[in-house]
């Protein structure tokens, strides 16, 4: 200890420790991970998401935190693996979040077996450099009128994910455990997509498998509406004009959604506070 310091002094003086051992994150995925539903016009692609969420937590106190984001929206589990991994490779990350598979699973007469092959193999490419590598399960759509008929397909699906993780020694995000999501009020108006509370309470939920300390609020950024039952059916019918035909005719036609769309986030860059300067 210098000559005339107290404890205290030298204390005060001493660097923090590090709040988490990552300095580049690279999301891939699909529209879950490019975070529609949660429109902000202020952050590349005009979509925040759980994603951004979490680089922003990351990055906190941390300059030299770099975040990229490559999902793109409709994409089915082998367009990912042919068009984002070896981008996400190139970007040598040491945290890696990868969802994957749900477009798959809800198309009629898919294997979710076969699928769970097609994520494995991606998993083993993406181990190549020894990033930490977080996997998400399906959500528990038992909620869901419209979805509930293929639980039994996303458990499936569930079950071959986790012996993906233990097997290559993966972190779970938990959707399907995740509770509060299974909630209509988190869903954007397609109810395909988490709107931002949904987002924002699958952040929390990536950010606590990460063990990572925050400040995120649950029921924040906004509170949980109550509807009426007449309320909830004039939407249904006003949701399945809007969004259900549509997304049956891109079926028929073999399009996407993600159609000559790109990442939001090719490459891997400080992460930038919706509406304010780059957070680090």
């Amino acid at each position: 200890m210098p000559v005339g310091a107290t404890s205290n002094e030298s204390a005060e003086a001493a660097p923090l420790e590090p709040r988490h051992p990552w300095s580049r994150y690279v999301a891939l995925g699909d529209s879950f991970t490019e975070g529609i539903g949660d429109p902000e016009p202020t952050v590349p692609g005009g979509h925040r998401g759980w994603a951004d969420r979490v680089a922003e937590v990351l990055a906190q106190g941390d300059d030299d935190f770099a975040y990229a984001n490559l999902a793109i929206r409709g994409r089915l589990i082998q367009q990912i693996i042919d068009e984002q991994i070896e981008p996400a490779l190139a970007l040598r990350p040491d945290l890696i979040t990868i969802s994957a598979g749900g477009n798959d699973v809800i198309r009629p007469g898919t294997d979710p077996d076969e699928i769970s092959a097609r994520f494995e193999y991606a998993v083993e490419r993406l181990s190549r450099d020894r990033a930490t590598i977080v996997l998400f399960t399906g959500v528990d759509v038992g909620f869901s009128p419209v979805f509930r008929g293929i639980r039994g397909k996303v458990a499936i699906y569930n079950e071959n994910l986790r012996a993906i993780a233990a097997k290559h020694d993966l972190l779970v995000a938990d959707q399907w455990a995740l509770t509060e999501i299974q909630d209509q009020r988190m869903w954007a108006p397609d109810r395909l997509h988490l709107n931002p509370l949904g987002h924002h309470t699958v952040a929390r939920m990536v950010l606590a498998t990460l063990n990572v300390d925050n400040d995120l609020e649950p029921s924040t950024p906004e509170p949980l509406p109550a509807r009426s039952w007449r309320e909830a059916r004039v939407g249904d019918l006003a949701w399945a004009r809007e969004y259900l035909v549509p997304w049956v005719v891109r079926r028929i036609r073999h399009q996407s959604s993600g159609d000559f769309v790109t990442a939001k986030r090719p490459d891997a860059g400080p992460y930038a506070v919706p509406g304010g300067t780059e957070r680090g």
